[in-house]
C-alpha cells in the first residue's frame, strides 16, 4: 500500500563541474544530512535507514562516478515516488566550453578522462560528451539547473528556493533570457519574443525591466504582445496533460528577447500568475538574477 513519506528528499545528480558540492553544501546549510557518492544500489537501503531514523531531510549526490549503476536510476526514482516518497531531482548542467574552462582553471581530472591522453584538452571534451550521454535519460527525470552563467552564490540561492515548493506530480518553471547570452540548457521549450514592440527604444522604459509597472502597462496594450501570450498559454496548456502522463516532474518554459530584461521579463510573470492556481509553477529571470548576484 502507497504510503506518502513525511522526509524531504533531495537528488543531486548532473555534470561534472557544474556545481553540484556548490548545491550539496548549501543544503547541509539549510539542515540537510548530506551523503555525497552514494552508490545507486545502496539508495533504496539508505532511504529505508533514514526513515527509521524519522530524518526529515535527507540530500544524496550521486554521478558518473557510479557510471556503471547509472541505467538503473530512472526506474529507483520512479518505485520512490510511487512508493509515496517526496522527491526533488536537480540535475546540475553546462555547456562544454564552461566545464572545460572550469576544469582547466583547477586543473582537476574529470572523472572520465583518459589520463595518458596526449592532447589533454580533446581528451577532457570527449569525457565530458561521453557523460552527456550517461546520464541523458536521468536528466529527463529532473529539474534542469543551466549553471553556465551561475555564480556560486547565485546558485546556492537557486537551490534554497527549490526547498520552498514540495515535490508534486509536476512543477512548472517559467524562465525569461536575452539571446545575446545564449539559450538556457534547462529550457524544454523556447519562445523567441524579440519581434515584439521594444520598450528599450523608449527612453523612460529603457532602464526599467519587466518587473515595473510603467513597462508592464506598455506592453499590456500591444495587441502583438496579447496574441503571444494566448498562443503560449494555448501551447501549453495543451500538452501539460500530456506530460504528466509521460511521469514529467518538471517542464522549463524560456522566453527570451535581446536582452533579457523588458519582453520575456514581463510574460514570464504574466504566464506564472495564469498557471499557478493549477500548477506549481516557479519564476527565474536569468539575466536580472545575473545582474542582481553580480560582484566578487
Amino acid at each position: 500500500m502507497k504510503q506518502k513519506s513525511n522526509m524531504q528528499l533531495v537528488l543531486i545528480t548532473g555534470m561534472s563541474g557544474s556545481g553540484k558540492s556548490v548545491a550539496l553544501h548549501a543544503l547541509e546549510d539549510a539542515g540537510f544530512y548530506c551523503v555525497d557518492n552514494l552508490p545507486p544500489e545502496l539508495l533504496a537501503d539508505f532511504i529505508a535507514i533514514e526513515r527509521e531514523h524519522r530524518a526529515d531531510r535527507v540530500a544524496i549526490a550521486i554521478d558518473v562516478r557510479s557510471a556503471k549503476s547509472l541505467p538503473g536510476m530512472p526506474a529507483q526514482i520512479q518505485k520512490l515516488r510511487k512508493g509515496g516518497q517526496p522527491l526533488t531531482v536537480l540535475f546540475l548542467d553546462a555547456t562544454t566550453d564552461t566545464l572545460v574552462r572550469r576544469f582547466s582553471e583547477t586543473r582537476r581530472l574529470h572523472p572520465l578522462s583518459m589520463r595518458d591522453s596526449q592532447d589533454q584538452r580533446r581528451a577532457l571534451i570527449e569525457a565530458i560528451e561521453h557523460e552527456r550521454e550517461l546520464l541523458s535519460e536521468l536528466r529527463e527525470y529532473s529539474l534542469v539547473i543551466d549553471t553556465s552563467q551561475l555564480k556560486a552564490s547565485h546558485l546556492r540561492t537557486e537551490v534554497r528556493k527549490l526547498l520552498d515548493h514540495e515535490p508534486n506530480s509536476l512543477t512548472l518553471v517559467f524562465e525569461s533570457f536575452g539571446f545575446k547570452r545564449g539559450v538556457p540548457m534547462d529550457a524544454d521549450f523556447v519562445f523567441d519574443v524579440r519581434m515584439l514592440p521594444n520598450p528599450h527604444y523608449e527612453p523612460e522604459l529603457r532602464a526599467l525591466t519587466g518587473l515595473d509597472a510603467p513597462v508592464a502597462n506598455f506592453l499590456s496594450v500591444e495587441p502583438e504582445v496579447q496574441a503571444m501570450q494566448a498562443q503560449i498559454i494555448d501551447f501549453v496548456e495543451r500538452w501539460l496533460p500530456s506530460m504528466v502522463r509521460d511521469h514529467r516532474s518538471y517542464v522549463t518554459v524560456a522566453i527570451g528577447c535581446t536582452g533579457g530584461q523588458h519582453r520575456s521579463t514581463y510574460l514570464v510573470e504574466e504566464l506564472a500568475m495564469h498557471f499557478s492556481p493549477r500548477w506549481t509553477v516557479r519564476r527565474r529571470h536569468r539575466e536580472l538574477d545575473a545582474i542582481k548576484h553580480a560582484g566578487p
